[in-house]
């Protein structure tokens, strides 16, 4: 039997089939790498007399009474059932209790658990009205009890409880597993053997029966510390092999310019960039300078300074003959981009008009959104090469977009685009252009070692000086009302001095499923001819026409509005230097990193910034404690490690990101960087001595297999 073998044809064929391929399970080796979720120890049979509350216990017991009880579920308030057993053990009576939302499962305990049926019953003991039960139970039945007390004899020390569901139980899922490994002939190894010794690691197979036969835990540990570093080894290893081969495909240099472009904006920026700012550049001058395409990504700080960055980056480009695309996730944002590069620029940013400099190019915005001359004329500048930055939204990716010489993309925010929209804007160059990817979004080093593993990474986390930095206080209304109102006083008084203030709302409208809710629209209603009557009160959110979102940008960027109420449509890029006050309503709504980068809207000037993080949650809930602790750190990589640590492991990058959970079965992103970065090593030496894989035939059978995968897609988000 092989690791390929499907599992219809041992499993009762079709329908056991079925039953399996619902837990994911359609070969063998999916069989095999559903691991155990816990183990329990045998021990000594229990009596009665000898049991106490909260200790595992194992008993033989015949089955006296059986009755199922219909009820209320709390939770879902819809009708689950009880099944409760009277087990007749040495000593006494055990009660057992089952509890399942739907009547059919019931129906089967029932009737596997009749009156007059003995079997081995394993679990936590516990009290219910005074007396003691086993819930849920792990249990096998059998003919007699002398049967029963047999079979106990020869079970192991560790018995396996696996991950199952109501059609297929953990001990029908054990003993296909006993089956499949009594007839398995062989199993990869991926990971080659000078690399397994050295790390002390036990070989593929040995790990294989340790995890699902072991006699001691400290087998169960070896084994993992295996699994988790062979899926981490195969991991990297796809992601060298991908960093390497970019690094044979030919792509232009762009070579710097003397008195070109850069040296004529370096000349006029009024103020000096900070260390960090000059340490990135001259990483990414020198990956424009090379013949192979760059592939790096730029984490940047909330307002350190990344569009500098990308901005000399682009200038170079334009010095060595080239186009830059700078491509936005949203119209609101692309519009931005383009108003403060032709600021920075200045006449710089004028090429052909009156009071252009010599050296000037053009910046070009392009946008669906945009009317047809102007999109036509848009199109004519890129096609021509007379605009050398072009910032867009996805129009940027249709077809009648033609560059002159595309050099270098600038993806900003990458979490919203995915690997087609990216390959199609570098497609639209005789040779890949270089790339530049941006995120305000901090990202915890495991996660950049897989998701974004192929990429080179820059760290900006170094605050420009003059900038007053944030206070982030919380406001939990549950417990005190009266602070709400005082965040409206603390907008007026903002306003009095002659700032301007944000408020979120994680919704547009507000809706029957919750109509208690934080809405745009009612709260700006309600702000409007209430707390902040006498102040300029607008809306901003995504379902508004582009020309009106920018018509409200404009207006509050130029000071016309005081107070903008709207969605996280402004969470990114938008920069209001003299916004100082961010009122963040339903806060709990937010992931951490969210959070982070909404309050980064604030305190962007000389004045300090006030985010005010309002919640209905109680403060002595965990959600308030996540929140807590955003509050007390300014550090946006520290709260990048909250978010993760409080997240379940497939939401890391929410669903589009990670499709199906992580992308991996046995290691997590949040609790095993050590074996990441380890393996990323590792990986890279062994590439180097065998780049072909020539002598690890299982790897490269493995490498495949993950390249062609939907895990592979997820590793190629980066």
């Amino acid at each position: 039997m092989s690791p390929h073998t499907r599992l219809s044809q041992l499993a009762g064929g079709k329908k056991g089939g079925e039953a399996l391929a619902k837990l994911g399970l359609h070969t063998v080796a999916d069989l095999l790498h559903h691991h155990p979720r816990r183990y329990v120890a045998k021990g000594e049979l229990s009596t009665l007399a000898d049991m106490e509350p909260d200790t595992h216990v194992s008993v033989v017991g015949r089955v006296v009474d059986a009755q199922v009880r219909p009820y209320t579920d709390r939770r879902t308030n819809r009708q689950a059932f009880r099944v409760e057993l009277v087990v007749a053990v040495e000593g006494g009576r055990l009660l057992l209790t089952f509890f399942d939302r739907r009547q059919h499962i019931a129906d089967w305990r029932m009737d596997r658990y009749r009156p007059g049926t003995v079997g081995i019953f394993s679990g936590k003991l516990g009290e219910f009205r005074g007396q003691l039960q086993l819930t849920h139970p792990d249990a096998t039945t059998f003919g007699s009890e002398d049967d029963a007390a047999l079979e106990f004899e020869l079970q192991p020390d560790l018995t396996p409880v696996y991950p199952a569901s109501a059609k297929v139980q953990t001990w029908q899922l054990r003993d296909l597993v006993k089956l499949v490994l009594e007839l398995l002939d062989d199993w990869p190894e991926v990971v080659p053997t000078s690399v397994r010794r050295a790390r002390g690691l036990v070989t593929g197979r040995q790990a294989l029966e340790w995890i699902h036969r072991p006699t001691d835990l400290a087998q169960v540990e070896r084994s993992q510390e295996y699994w988790k570093f062979a899926e981490a080894f195969t991991a990297q290893t796809l992601l060298a092999r991908r960093r390497v081969a970019l690094r044979s495909i030919a792509s232009t240099a762009r070579l710097p310019r003397e008195g070109g472009l850069l040296d004529a904006f370096d000349q006029r920026l009024p103020f000096e960039l900070t260390q960090g700012q000059q340490e990135v550049s001259a990483q990414i001058l020198d990956d424009l300078a090379q013949t192979h395409p760059m592939q790096r990504l730029l984490q940047g700080e909330v307002g350190s300074g990344k569009t500098i960055v990308a901005l000399r980056a682009m200038l170079r480009t334009v010095d060595g003959g080239g186009q830059a695309a700078l491509l936005a996730p949203t119209e609101v944002l692309a519009q931005q981009h383009a108003r403060s590069l032709r600021e920075m620029l200045g006449p710089l940013a004028e090429a052909g008009m009156l009071g252009g400099s010599d050296q000037a190019t053009r910046v070009t915005l392009l946008t669906g959104s945009l009317p047809a001359a102007a999109r036509r004329a848009a199109l004519l500048e890129i096609a021509s090469g007379a605009a050398g930055i072009v910032v867009g939204t996805h129009a940027l990716l249709q077809e009648k977009v033609d560059f002159a010489d595309l050099g270098l993309v600038v993806v900003d925010e990458q979490h919203r685009f995915g690997v087609e929209q990216r390959a199609e804007l570098t497609a639209k160059s005789d040779r890949p252009p270089h790339l530049l990817v941006m995120t305000a979004t901090p990202i915890p080093r495991t996660v950049a070692m897989t998701v974004f593993g192929d990429l080179e990474t820059s760290l900006l986390t170094e605050v420009p000086r003059g900038r007053a930095g944030v206070q982030t206080t919380l406001v939990p209304i549950s417990a005190r009302p009266g602070w709400l109102d005082r965040a409206w006083e603390r907008i007026s008084e903002e306003v009095a001095a002659g700032h301007q203030a944000f408020v979120l709302c994680p919704k547009i409208e507000a809706d029957g499923d919750d109509p208690a809710g934080a809405a745009v629209e009612s709260v700006a209603d309600l702000l409007a001819a209430g707390p902040l009557a006498a102040l300029r009160v607008d809306r901003l959110h995504g379902r508004q026409a582009p020309d009106h979102k920018d018509k409200v940008m404009r207006a509050f960027a130029e000071g016309e509005i005081d107070v903008l109420v709207c969605t996280t449509v402004v969470e990114v890029g938008v920069d209001v230097p003299n916004a100082t006050v961010m009122v963040v309503l339903d806060a709990d709504r937010f992931g951490l990193s969210q959070l982070h980068q909404i309050r980064g809207r604030v305190g962007r000037g000389s004045a300090a910034g006030l985010c005010l993080l309002v919640t209905r949650v109680l403060p002595d809930s965990p959600s308030f404690q996540r929140l807590q602790a955003m509050a007390d750190t300014s550090d946006g990589f520290a709260v990048a490690q909250l978010d993760l640590a409080t997240r379940r492991e497939g939401d890391v990058l929410g669903a589009a990101q990670a499709g199906t959970a992580s992308g991996f079965r046995h290691l997590s992103v949040v609790a095993d960087e050590h074996v990441i970065a380890e393996a990323r090593d590792a990986a890279a030496a062994y590439l180097a001595e065998d780049p072909a894989l020539l002598g690890a035939p299982d790897l490269m059978e493995a490498v495949s297999e993950l390249e062609h995968s939907g895990r592979g897609d997820y590793l190629e988000r980066g």
